[in-house]
């Protein structure tokens, strides 16, 4: 038996309500009325369809289930628009990912090496007498990888911020992508060092825009207990880029004539094209038309296309309180004492992702394995796997993230990777000197390793650094927010990158213990301050402020209350 309570009207009840009203309405003609019994019921079982093969695709469970004591749900469903729209704004992942595995992979290319960094390439091959840890150590190399961070941080803090809340989320998309093209275009054709570091600027430029948009977008469309699948779809399509990246690397490498780095680094735009194409015709959020001063009939139909739903005048309203604070949203996170959680965790979230040395590794995965001994091409194989595991796992999270929460996965990762540095740092210490290599089984040893390493920041501070930041701020704050977020990430990007070569160099096997201990300390962060936002509505975020042991005293009753209004 079925309790009536809370069960939906069956499709053919709802049907046949139709049928009657046509019938005794307006006496329109049987065909009028059986084309229009076809219409609901096609449209019934599509939409229905839809909603039960995401909902089972992605092994969520609903919001109900979720807790949130007195919090109010918004009403709706997930509707084929909303996937698709998703879908295509996450490409903006594939991008950043196949630009993190093109950087490490063609950085320890031969013919890449001989034609821009010759004396590198000495070292390499034993014509320079050099410390194994020492090999790469160059900061003209450095600056070739962190040149991108250096312009994203600029273009993050000067431009993007102010146009992706002023013009929208769309637009700004769409001129990241362009200016990834034109990375791609001048980093492929690269004559000299200038002109590749050149291009690895205009790609930072792209991702710069790409980032803030992007993220923004997908917090914004989601469904609020859907929204860590959905906002997952970043990190999904960053692991796939990560991964075709190093598969084109491997291919690359193996080419006749010394121009397979010039196939790797002009492949980008690849997917900056597709990225740029499906931005032009995406929607704008719901958030941004309000911020924009759109009329309200305007965004209450978008809004209801986007939930499948007409009941969203509670989601609206809430949009539009959030959106008539008005100021400077900068400013007003830099000054308020509401915003003080919010922006610690835009500040350190991106940082303790940084200071786990998983960039480190993505980076110069290839230089690394390459540093114990192995060969070109098996330590580029080698990566491949590695980011096959990375992208597996974070298929893991999709299903994980909106069951477990947001603490339990960062908590859980972060043992996971803390346990994994710290036995590389020790196979490192034990079996690699300045001199010769490692044995096979130590090298295949620390091969394992990675990957563990790799699996447990993939299922959790890899796509929680994008996440949680996104979840917390509120609409008068959200794009300045997201531009701190990306800045942040940036900085600590560009301070591993510029110094990991010159760290590994000079603390050997003891900079994995380094990261070991940030580890620890943000592991700590997490327990202690920062509250779950599993299943709460983004406009509704501030009640877990308030609540919180540490930021309740902060924020101060009255200031929270005022942000939960806005």
């Amino acid at each position: 038996m079925h309790k009536q309570t809370g069960c939906r009207r069956p499709a053919h009840t709802k049907l046949q309500t139709m049928a009657h009203q046509s019938l005794t309405a307006n006496g329109n003609s049987s065909q009028q009325l059986v084309n229009r019994v076809q219409r609901a019921w096609a449209r019934s079982l599509t939409d229905r369809a839809h909603h039960q093969l995401w909902t089972m695709a992605v092994g969520l469970v609903d919001a109900a289930g979720s807790g949130g004591g007195d919090d109010r749900q918004y009403g709706g469903r997930i509707t084929l628009f909303v996937v698709l729209s998703c879908v295509t704004a996450a490409l903006g992942g594939a991008i950043f990912g196949y630009d993190l595995g093109t950087s490490g992979g063609v950085s320890s290319m031969g013919p890449f090496l001989r034609e821009f960094f010759p004396d590198v390439y000495r070292r390499m091959h034993g014509d320079v007498r050099v410390s194994n840890y020492c090999k790469f150590d160059s900061q003209l190399l450095t600056l070739f990888t962190s040149s991108l961070y250096i312009a994203g941080l600029l273009t993050a803090m000067l431009l993007s911020s102010w146009f992706t809340a002023r013009r929208g989320r769309r637009p700004s998309m769409i001129v990241g992508g362009v200016a990834f093209l034109a990375g791609a275009a001048v980093s492929g054709g690269a004559v000299n060092v200038y002109m590749a570091i050149l291009g690895r600027a205009l790609l930072g430029v792209g991702l710069g825009f790409a980032n803030q948009a992007v993220l923004l977008y997908l917090s914004e469309m989601a469904p609020a207990r859907f929204r860590g699948a959905f906002s997952n779809g970043f990190q999904l399509t960053l692991c796939l880029g990560s991964l075709a990246a190093n598969v084109i690397n491997y291919g690359a490498d193996k080419l006749t004539g010394g121009w397979g780095w010039r196939l790797s680094l002009g492949l980008a735009g690849v997917p900056a094209a597709f990225f740029t194409l499906g931005a032009v015709f995406l929607p704008e959020t719901p958030n941004s038309l309000v911020q924009q001063g759109a009329d309200r009939g305007k965004v209450r139909a978008l809004l209801q296309r986007i939930r499948g739903t007409d009941a969203v005048d509670a989601e609206l309203d809430d949009i539009v309180a959030a959106s008539g604070a008005g100021g400077d949203g900068l400013r007003l996170i830099l000054s308020q004492p509401r915003y003080r959680p919010q922006l610690a965790i835009a500040v350190l979230m991106p940082a303790f992702t940084q200071l786990t040395g998983i960039n480190a590794v993505g980076f110069y995965a290839p230089v690394l394995l390459r540093t114990v001994g192995m060969g070109e091409s098996l330590a580029l194989l080698s990566t491949i796997i590695t980011v096959a595991i990375y992208t597996a796992s974070t298929v893991v999270f999709m299903f994980a993230i909106d069951r477990f929460g947001r603490r339990t996965l960062l908590i859980a990762g972060s043992l996971q990777m803390l346990a994994s540095e710290l036995l590389i740092g020790a196979i490192l210490a034990v079996e690699l000197g300045d001199e010769g290599g490692m044995s096979r089984g130590y090298a295949a040893a620390l091969f394992v390793l990675i990957g563990v390493y790799v699996a447990g920041y993939s299922w959790s501070w890899g796509p929680m650094t994008w996440l949680v930041p996104t979840e917390v701020f509120p609409l008068e704050i959200r794009s300045a927010g997201q531009s701190v977020t990306v800045a942040s990430g940036f900085v600590f990007t560009i301070f591993v990158a510029q110094g990991f070569l010159a760290m590994l160099c000079r603390m050997r096997a003891w900079l994995f213990f380094f990261f070991a201990g940030w580890i620890v300390v943000m592991t700590g962060f997490v327990y202690l301050f920062l509250p779950e936002t599993k299943g709460m509505p983004i406009e509704q975020v501030g009640k877990v402020w308030r609540e919180h042991w540490f930021w309740g005293r902060v924020v101060g009753v009255d200031e929270s209350q005022a942000s939960d209004k806005l």
